[in-house]
């Protein structure tokens, strides 16, 4: 579950302090963060228990609404969300790759060469795939354990005692946190796709909901260590001006020895975020195929390694059309609006599922139908504040959704039996 940490939390705190000014108030949006993706993890874990098939939320839309609302989700996904996110860490490697080595070539063909190498190691197979995910995984641990404690020891400057609110209570203040919630939500991002490989795993109703909770619970950890060092290093000023926050922090500790270490740390954290996306969300795509909404195709299985080989390979290409195409960050602006309907479609699912059947799985949602409720109205609450804040974009990802639907029912075929 480390395959959430992407290169986000290294630079996202600079937003956020940017938009709430106070460290309680930086602090607790990222902490409320995490505590929305906990909620989340107990819900997907619960789904999971009741339906450990491919396709993760693909498979929970279709059987609890209809299968055009699952086949709009991975139209979304394919179109916008997966690949719009993975271009645009795909570049942010190249980029810092090109200033860890010194390479004059542009960082396009290295990011494609970095999609191809990680295509090819996960149609090989799950095992290579999650081999290079797990060593990844580990030296993501490992150098934001480092800037933690390099912050802590070497960093200098603590956390002031300030103001806990930059201003009165009031729907400006809470409309300031909701758009700190924006970069936040973005970070933590990613939990969800362990779902889409349920079927591959030898024990999914088990091993899925622990993976889930204990993962998530430990990049909520993370995430909040690495914020209380930015800001008793940085300050909330400091923090809101300098756009590479991890940067500083190191470049306080260590001058520029300290920058050349995190510019290493952020490249293997986007190498780690596109290992996992290569090796879970082109599960989708099988199980749209396999329902006969896709290429056939995209739903043939290689007979020796068992991974959808078309399905990855249909990914990256996309992928790759976005990097070279240069518009993978006027996509990335649609992701969070478009994965956080998806988030609360997806949760709720569940009450569907409970009302059909009384049956008790291996886990459970603590607090539903609250706690689940809740959830769907703040992922209800984000998208329209981000529809706020940026109508254009989040407009243009909407009418990227709608045209899944007349494409579902052209591509429509008989469901297999």
């Amino acid at each position: 579950m480390i395959g959430i940490v992407g290169s986000g939390i290294f630079i996202n705190p600079y937003v956020v302090a940017l938009r709430v000014h106070t460290p309680f108030l930086i602090l607790g949006v990222w902490l409320l963060g995490g505590g929305l993706a906990l909620l989340g993890a107990f819900i997907w874990a619960e789904l999971a228990s009741r339906l450990p098939g491919a396709g993760g939320q693909y498979l929970y839309l279709r059987e609890a609404y209809h299968p055009s609302v699952a086949f709009i989700y991975g139209w979304v996904l394919l179109l916008v969300t997966q690949t719009g996110g993975m271009a645009a860490v795909a570049v942010t490697f190249g980029r810092y790759y090109r200033e860890i080595t010194g390479f004059s070539v542009s960082y396009g063909p290295i990011a494609a060469a970095t999609l191809l190498g990680l295509t090819a190691i996960n149609c090989c197979g799950v095992r290579a795939g999650s081999n290079v995910q797990s060593v990844l995984m580990m030296l993501k641990a490992a150098a934001i354990a480092a800037l933690v404690v390099v912050g802590i020891l070497w960093g200098g400057g603590t956390v002031h005692a300030l103001p806990l609110l930059d201003r009165p209570i009031s729907s400006g203040l809470g409309s300031a946190i909701g758009a700190a919630m924006i970069p936040v939500a973005f970070a933590y991002g990613g939990w969800q796709t362990a779902n889409f490989v349920a079927r591959e795993l030898k024990n999914p109703e088990r091993d899925l909901p622990r993976g889930l909770l204990l993962g998530v619970a430990g990049v909520v950890i993370m995430y909040s260590a690495v914020n209380y060092v930015c800001l008793r290093t940085l300050g909330p000023s400091g923090l809101a001006a300098t756009t590479t926050p991890a940067s500083a922090v190191m470049q306080a500790a260590f001058g520029d020895l300290g920058g050349k270490l995190i510019a290493l740390a952020i490249a293997i954290s986007a190498l780690g975020f596109l290992s996992q996306s290569v090796l879970t969300a082109p599960r989708v795509y099988f199980a749209m195929a396999e329902d006969g909404a896709f290429f056939r195709r995209v739903a043939w299985v290689h007979p020796r390694t068992q991974v959808p080989v078309f399905a990855i390979l249909l990914q990256s290409l996309w992928t790759l059309v976005i990097v070279l195409s240069g518009t993978f960050e006027q996509i990335l602006s649609y992701v969070v609006a478009m994965d956080w309907i998806f988030f609360g479609l997806s949760a709720s699912c569940l009450f569907v599922f409970r009302k059909r059947s009384s049956a008790s799985p291996s886990m459970t949602v603590p607090g539903h139908p609250f706690t689940t409720l809740l959830f769907c109205l703040v992922c209800f609450f984000i998208v329209l504040n981000t529809i706020y804040r940026y109508p254009v974009n989040t407009l243009i990802g909407i009418g990227i959704l709608l045209s899944g639907i007349p494409v579902y029912y052209l591509w429509k075929r008989p469901r297999p039996a």
